[in-house]
């Protein structure tokens, strides 16, 4: 206690939970009062006299806030208005500021406190100099502004300046508040002692003395975990302490302002105090400058808890480098821990960190320098992408993504993006980039912090881009991908993101503003215009590059694209951007590589700046009639239409094989961050808003793909795009129930995008796994191949799949939008960060399976009729002059005499047969059972039913090499026996010629 005052319940400390927010306890300015009269003690003793009325105390950590006016005893204070104003300069709310009561007069202390809600949301040092700090002001009864104090801030450094506001009094404005420089923990207050602002306990009504309103020193030294505890919360909370403890990290800059301290010897594997930390925070910006790691100090001040982590607050005074010999602090060396319990119990000590660590989250890497890991191998998964939201799996999923996080910080509290932005950032170089799902391992000790709700681990020191080769104290595996992974097939499908792409730039439109670099040049647009993306020409070659080098690498015969602009709002032609792309696609591949999708001739009345479109490459695949856009204002008017275009891939005599035609449908969900109507609230199950229009996009689009399907004549449907819905959410269900199965969830580990440190997906691609018999295309077609030849589902037809991880998992300084952000150069024109979404690549009708329609010389003997045999004996059809057969279907390679045709048969004399095809089946999708030449390559007729009849998770086409060699042997050896009888008959002809 101090000086007499008594702390009453209405200033105890806020619990943990409510340290973020300022008191919000009283309803309105007019139901504040004094703080003398909630029944705070006045102290007994002379007054001390203040010739100019100013503000002396701030108390914003309190239950009950309060502002204190120091003057002259008698001082009438009637129509004084008191307040503060939040970081931004403004005043937040009514509530925020008060007008003094008629007949208020100074007491005979010479300081009076007026009470008034304070916005809780201030930073140190020079994280805090002119952007961060809500501040105190006193306006007397003539409008004069007396005193605009800023908490936190640096001294005599740049202030908050006042905003206008609708409750921010009009001689604050455009004033700039003084930056004390102090900040308080919780159950303090800030303290105006002589020319010196300091955060000490609370004396409202009081004048601070020059001790600060502190106690004696105790004579005793508390140990450090009796200052802990084995709670949550230290025991000794309010107390005035003295302990003693080896300096184990200081942060003179930076803005934690304060150093970690450990009792001497503590530590490495053995612990004298179970349950308790032998760790603690020192706040004390007088005397960190002045102490150095490995320093024996003994410090006395005020404990206190300050967002959730145990500290002292420690004047100038009050600490001491002791001369005596200390035995060294040890790092405790072992994987972290899960259980919270075990973590407090090592909160403020040093750790060498063990184990598996995976980097979760990269995200706030480049504006507070901090690196999310998880314990364990993995990242953490999103709950609905991998459970039914709501459900049981998905709340223990949260947990124990929960229990699993900690973040690996820098030592500081600036925010790089708008304070030190000419530091290098931490953690970060193009050379070494910190993706989601790299390793983290641990090469330098830290100290195990809390703050802002998150357990940290702290380097020794504040790091920088400057110094990370010596504080730096982990490194990271390299995960990066330059190419996607292989996925087979003749043909291949992609959807892309292509995060707001935009030809029409913010300085051709009207009222667009900017977010800037540092040096205030604009980089893309912030609002006030349709114009989305790139703010000018240069920003927009930055963005383009790593498009075009992502999309070129990729490498898709068809990619559907989603946030694109819709030219046609800007009074172009619908497809100008996307034909801009296209350009720059193929100036970059140095050859007319691509081609887009036209728009239809009918697109809805009523659409977005953003659209979906497709591109597609010449050579592999050519479009089969026009692109349909689904026109359905009931489900889409808050997203982007749905575009249908079918293909037919290319043989390699450039000719469509149209019996493989293919459906695409190109798609953009409402996205999750609001929604209005019945349905469309965020529930907490962790869809968020506009589930239930989801819903409706997905019905609908499930109606639109059937009728895409049969205008096509053919079951290879694909549902491409982002769909604003991880895996297991509501309308993805809806597209299961139709047959539709989603490909990236099935044929990968993988994700495409990464929220909050949460990783799952959004983006999908779904393949119809459904059959209708041979397709109307066949049908209509004519073709003579045999059904076998062709897989029956779309899903069947999948060769493989692959989520590339180039974009969600990148740090977002590497992105076009945050070039010239920090004095580092983090941007390069590559693939990497080219969107925040990653592509999803699928391959498409197996290569080997492929009787295509082309004709191609098999070299001796090879057959690729369909169905065509040689005959070496009674019944032959075959003719002896008949060495290669051309046939409808045949694609038999040059090779060994394989046959390409996969229902072609080599007959033996005895009915045996040999099938090169997918698989090497004698039998597919539903064709008469043949025999086989023993057990190679056969597979029975239940093989070759589809997914959906079969289920579970259904029969893919068989391109594994398990059967491939003996395959091929039974084959070759056919053929060579078959050829042999034809050589021999030939030359019985030529004899009987001569």
């Amino acid at each position: 206690m101090c000086k007499g005052f008594v702390l009453d319940a209405a200033l105890r400390p806020r619990p943990r939970k409510a340290f973020m927010k300022a008191s919000t306890t009283l309803a309105s300015a007019a139901a504040l009062g004094l703080v003398a009269g909630i029944g705070i003690a006045l102290p007994s003793g002379p007054a001390i006299a203040a010739t100019t009325p100013h503000i002396s105390e701030i108390g914003y950590t309190l239950e009950t806030d309060f502002i204190e006016i120091a003057a002259d005893p008698g001082t009438d204070l009637s129509g004084w208005t008191i307040g503060s104003v939040t970081r931004g300069g403004s005043v937040q709310a009514a509530e925020n500021a008060t007008v003094v009561p008629d007949g208020t007069t100074v007491g005979d202390s010479g300081a009076v406190a007026i009470e008034v809600p304070i916005t809780n949301s201030v930073k140190s040092g020079s994280a805090a100099d002119g952007d961060y700090g809500s501040s105190a002001f006193a306006i007397d009864e003539t409008g004069t502004l007396i005193s605009f104090d800023q908490i936190g801030g640096v001294p005599d450094g740049k202030g908050v300046t006042g905003k206008a506001g609708k409750y921010t009094p009009n001689p604050v404005v455009d004033q700039e508040a003084a930056p004390t420089g102090a900040v308080a923990s919780g159950g303090q207050s800030i303290q105006l002692v002589g020319d010196t602002w300091t955060a000490a306990a609370p004396t409202p009504n009081a004048l601070p003395g020059d001790d600060g309103g502190s106690t004696p020193d105790p004579e005793d030294v508390t140990p450090i975990a009796d200052i802990q505890g084995t709670g949550e919360e230290s025991p000794l909370q309010g107390q005035t302490v003295k302990t003693r403890g080896v300096v184990t990290a200081a942060y003179p800059t930076g803005g934690l302002g304060g150093y970690y301290i450990q009792t001497a010897g503590t530590g490495g594997a053995e612990d004298a105090t179970p349950g308790a930390s032998d760790g603690v925070f020192v706040y004390s910006p007088d005397t960190v400058k002045d102490i150095s790691i490995g320093d024996y100090l003994e410090v006395t001040g005020t404990v206190s808890e300050r967002y959730g982590q145990t500290q002292m607050s420690v004047a100038e005074s009050r600490a001491t480098v002791l001369d005596e010999p200390a035995e060294a602090v040890k790092p405790v060396e072992d994987e972290f821990p899960t259980d919270a319990a075990a973590r407090e119990a090592l909160e403020g000590m040093l750790l060498q960190p063990t184990g598996d660590l995976t980097v979760a989250d990269n995200y706030s890497t480049n504006t507070f320098g901090e690196v999310v890991l998880a314990t364990g191998k993995g990242v953490l998964r999103q709950p609905t992408d991998v459970a039914r939201p709501g459900s049981d799996e998905a709340k223990a999923i949260e947990k124990e993504n929960l229990a699993r996080e900690v973040v690996l910080d820098d030592g500081a509290t600036v925010d790089y993006l708008k304070d030190d932005t000419d530091v290098p950032l931490p953690y970060l170089s193009t050379d070494a980039p910190v993706r989601v799902g790299a390793a983290a391992t641990f090469t330098s000790p830290v100290v195990l912090g809390f703050d802002f709700k998150k357990w940290r681990f702290q380097p020794t020191t504040r790091l920088t881009g400057d110094n990370a080769e010596a504080v730096q104290p982990a490194t990271f595996s390299d995960t990066r991908q330059a190419t996607p992974a292989e996925v087979g097939g003749q043909v291949s499908i992609a959807a892309f993101n292509v995060l707001n792409y935009f030809t029409t730039t913010g300085d051709q439109v009207p009222g667009c503003t900017f977010y800037s670099d540092r040096e205030g040049n604009p980089i893309t647009v912030r609002g006030g215009c349709d114009a989305r993306g790139a703010a000018n020409a240069e920003s927009l070659k930055r963005q383009e590059t790593k498009i075009v080098t992502a999309i070129n690498e990729l490498d898709a015969s068809v990619v559907s694209l989603m946030e694109i602009e819709n030219s046609a709002k800007f009074g172009k032609d619908r497809d100008s951007a996307l034909k801009t792309l296209v350009t720059r696609l193929n100036e970059a591949a140095g050859s007319q590589k691509w081609a887009f999708v036209p728009s239809p001739a009918k697109v809805p009345a009523d659409e977005d700046v953003i659209r979906t479109a497709q591109i597609y490459q010449t050579a592999e695949v050519v479009p089969q009639g026009e692109s349909v856009i689904l026109d359905d204002e009931d489900a889409f008017s808050n997203a982007r239409e749905p575009l249908a275009q079918a293909y037919a891939p290319k043989d390699a005599a450039g000719a469509a094989e149209t019996e493989k035609t293919f459906v695409t449908v190109s798609n953009h969900f409402k996205s999750k961050g609001s929604g209005q109507g019945p349905g469309n609230e965020d529930t907490g199950d962790g869809q968020g808003f506009s589930n239930a229009d989801r819903i409706k996009q997905a019905k609908s689009l499930v109606a639109f793909a059937g009728e895409q399907q049969k205008a096509a004549g053919s079951n290879y449907v694909y549902l491409l795009g982002d769909f604003n819905s991880y895996t297991q959410e509501d309308p993805m269900q809806v597209l299961y129930e139709a047959g539709y199965r989603d490909l990236g969830s099935e044929k990968t580990d993988k994700s495409t995008y990464v929220f909050k440190g949460r990783t799952g997906s959004l983006d999908h691609v779904l393949a119809l796994d459904a059959s209708g018999g041979q397709s109307a295309g066949q049908q209509k077609a004519g073709q003579q191949k045999a059904q076998a030849e062709l897989p029956t589902t779309a899903y069947d037809a999948v060769t493989g799949a692959d989520i590339w991880s180039i974009n969600s998992v990148e740090p977002l300084a590497f992105e076009y939008s945050r070039f010239n952000y920090n004095v580092s150069d983090l941007y390069s024109p590559d693939q990497f960060r080219a969107s925040d979404h990653d592509p999803v690549l699928v391959g498409l009708f197996d290569e080997e399976n492929d009787g295509g329609g082309d004709d191609a010389d098999g070299g001796a003997g090879a057959d690729g009729g369909a169905g065509a045999t040689a005959d070496g004996g009674a019944g032959a059809t075959a003719d002896a002059g008949a060495s290669a057969d051309g046939g409808n279907g045949s694609s038999a390679d040059g090779g060994a005499g394989a046959d390409g045709g996969s229902g072609a048969s080599a007959d033996a004399g005895s009915g045996a047969a040999a099938d090169g095809g997918d698989g090497a089946s004698a039998d597919a999708d539903g064709a008469d059972q043949k025999a086989s030449a023993g057990s190679d390559g056969a597979r029975d007729n239940a093989d070759a039913t589809s997914a959906s009849e079969a289920g579970g998770s259904g029969n893919l086409p068989r391109t594994g090499s398990e059967l491939a060699l003996p395959v091929s042997i039974a084959a070759g050896l056919l053929l060579v026996g078959a050829a042999s009888v034809a050589i021999a008959r030939r030359r019985r002809q030529e004899g009987a010629k001569h």
